[in-house]
């Protein structure tokens, strides 16, 4: 018989079935963790390849636009990004006179530039956990403990609220699985309706009986081409969004394609129809993509379109330029080169521990299964379990051959896997006592990574950030003398986002309403990133930079702030080395607490620790082991300098 027993399930099942308290606890937790805020910082990508772009359209402010969106080869699509950060930061654009206004609370100040886009990309990570909870009822599996997994997963909690394209990935891979496995069943039903009516009609007696069966064939619905143009367009959005999709989009639409292929109903031509469409229905938004793209880099304008000059230089397409990038190795160096096994020895069982660990092995299971031909122990092709387990595989497999492999590159798996495997932490009856005793001890591994997980990403990891970029916002609120220079070096961390200090805009042109003189304002706060750069080459461009605004304090009156934030752990090496110039000192302005930085990873002290006794109230003695540690973990922070000036070197 055609249909699938997983398809029997799901017609007795109970979709009114509630979700469990403990699912609605987490969720709650969700969007409580993103508003407190998240002070932790995964990676510069998470601003700078969305949030700091769009921030700057809309605010017209001064931004740190990167090199993927140089207008001379861009490979970033812009109108992804606009479309789910749009939304909040036009909030905060519109609705931020009006709470100055009568509330007194100013919007454009870091909690809310950074916790309003956060939170509306918190509501729409539920799509994720709607498009689970879905297959899981369609299919007649066990939701509750598979969306209680997946919402305990420090992967929602962190990387599925932040503004990662990889997030928005994620959401698109999540609705593309569930379309697909809506189609799946449709399908199975349909056609194993149409193979019943098909064979009744021609074991038919009489002419009659066989014109009233084909009238019920005639009321069957259609489903080859179901859900054609929604998928198309995902499809397209999606790979305009991070072309990297293709991997995760193959194994839906390889079978959202072979549906019912093999039964007596469908064929090949219905195969080849079903290819055709889906191009067909992929062009028009492809065609918007690349519309706007072009519009957004400068390629084709208004002037173009009515004076009808416009060639193929008028075009970009970001997807084959983010391809051409990544296909040059000398490119991919210059953001690291990494073995091709990480993505499965290590990101697979750092973003899902246990769950991680226990795919890898029931999947080389499989995999020794179909080597040595059983096959009957493999899971149907055309089942929802292939579905799933393909597109966890493929992606996996295919983003491991590229040799940059980040963690956050295989994030969308999380659904599939927690489909095949999320119902493993949990027991059942029949289960003895030494599986069920493993299980529970994996499943509160689980919890407890995943907390511990969550913690170091959400608050610890380059925590100090944020609070570092809310100290230099205030304080330049605070700063009447306008003009004044405000110079900010930092090294050893990531680069603070530019558009939460809503920096006024260098390159807009205002007009001044007396003389109608058209000017664009000179700038007044320079930050320079020096990476993981030696302190006594940071101190060479400290020199050069002080002796240049000490040059313009003299000839041009231009008062000015110098500030240099480094890691706690550098920080007897930076006294050290700022000692050795006579003209200037270092003031400690703030010393913010916890911040891991890996660039910068602070030694377990000796006995006796310059910096230990520097810090502590106690005159200098032998530390015992608690203090070392205390001492060690208090390393873990980032210094905030003040440079004042005591002597001048122009004469």
């Amino acid at each position: 018989m055609f249909v699938d027993t997983e398809i029997l399930k799901a017609i007795s099942f109970k979709e009114t079935a509630k979700l469990p308290c403990r699912y609605w606890v987490l969720v709650f937790l969700r969007f409580l963790y993103t508003i407190l805020p998240q002070r932790g910082y995964i990676h510069p990508d998470e601003f700078f390849q969305n949030v700091e772009v769009i921030a700057g359209d809309i605010f017209s402010i001064d931004v740190s636009k990167t090199w993927e969106f140089d207008p001379k080869f861009p490979i970033r699509n812009i109108l992804v990004p606009k479309m789910i950060l749009g939304p909040p930061l036009h909030f905060i654009q519109f609705f931020n006179p009006y709470f100055k206004h009568y509330v007194g609370i100013d919007l454009k100040t870091p909690y809310y530039l950074l916790v309003i886009p956060r939170l509306f990309i918190c509501f729409l990570s539920l799509i994720n956990d709607f498009c689970l909870y879905r297959i899981c009822v369609l299919y007649g599996q066990n939701f509750r403990h598979r969306l209680t997994i997946f919402a305990s997963s420090y992967v929602v909690f962190v990387y599925c609220c932040r503004s990662f394209s990889n997030t928005f990935e994620t959401i698109l891979f999540s609705m593309l699985l569930l379309i697909v496995a809506e189609s799946m069943q449709k399908s199975d039903k349909v056609i194993y309706h149409n193979e019943f009516l098909k064979e009744k009609y021609e074991n038919a007696a009489t002419t009659v009986e066989k014109v009233k069966i084909f009238k019920l064939s005639t009321h069957l619905p259609q489903h080859s081409l179901n859900n054609v143009i929604i998928l198309a367009t995902i499809v397209v959005i999606g790979i305009f969004n991070r072309p990297t999709f293709v991997c995760f989009a193959f194994a839906p639409i390889f079978f959202w394609l072979h549906r019912g292929l093999g039964s007596t109903v469908v064929g090949f031509k219905d195969f080849h129809f079903r290819i055709f469409t889906f191009i067909v229905c992929g062009i028009p938004s492809a065609l918007l993509l690349i519309l706007v793209d072009s519009g957004y880099y400068g390629y084709i304008t208004m002037a173009d379109v009515e004076s009808l000059q416009i060639s193929w230089d008028n075009w970009v397409v970001t997807p084959l330029n983010f391809l051409r990038y990544n296909s040059d190795t000398g490119n991919l160096k210059k953001h690291g080169l990494h073995p091709r096994w990480l993505h499965v020895v290590v990101n697979v069982p750092l973003l899902f521990n246990v769950l991680g660990v226990l795919a890898t092995i029931m999947l080389s299971i499989n995999a020794y299964r179909f080597v040595r031909g059983q096959y009957s122990k493999l899971p149907r092709i055309q089942s929802i379990t292939g579905l799933m387990m393909f597109s966890l595989v493929i992606p996996i497999g295919v983003l491991s051959y590229f040799p940059h492999q980040e963690a956050r590159f295989i994030v969308p798996v999380l659904v599939p896997l927690i489909y095949l495997f999320g119902n493993y932490l949990y027991s059942n009856d029949i289960e003895g006592r030494f599986t069920r005793k493993w299980k529970f001890i994996f499943r509160y591994v689980w919890y407890l990574i995943n907390i511990l997980l969550a913690i170091f990403f959400g608050f610890i990891h380059q925590g100090g950030i944020y609070p570092l970029a809310k100290s230099i916002h205030q304080d330049l609120k605070r700063t009447s003398n306008y003009g004044q220079h405000t110079y900010v070096v930092t090294t050893h961390s990531y680069s603070i986002p530019t558009y939460l200090l809503q920096l006024e805009s260098t390159t807009k042109v205002y007009k001044d309403k007396k003389t109608g003189h058209k000017y664009r304002l000179s700038p007044t706060t320079f930050i320079h990133k020096y990476g993981s750069i030696p302190v006594e080459a940071l101190f060479d461009k400290v020199d050069t930079m002080l002796t240049n605004a000490e040059r313009l304090k003299a000839e041009h009156n231009k008062n000015y702030k110098f500030n240099i934030v480094t890691p706690c752990s550098l920080d007897i090496e930076v006294k050290k080395t700022a000692a050795r110039y006579n003209y200037f000192k270092l003031d400690q302005v703030a010393s913010y607490f916890p911040h891991f930085s890996s660039e910068a990873l602070p030694t377990f002290p000796g006995i006796r620790h310059e910096y230990c006794a520097r810090n502590s109230s106690v005159p200098p003695h032998k530390m015992i082991l608690a203090e070392r540690l205390g001492c060690y973990l208090s390393m873990y922070c980032l210094k905030h300098y003040q440079v004042r000036v005591i002597a001048t070197k122009f004469y």
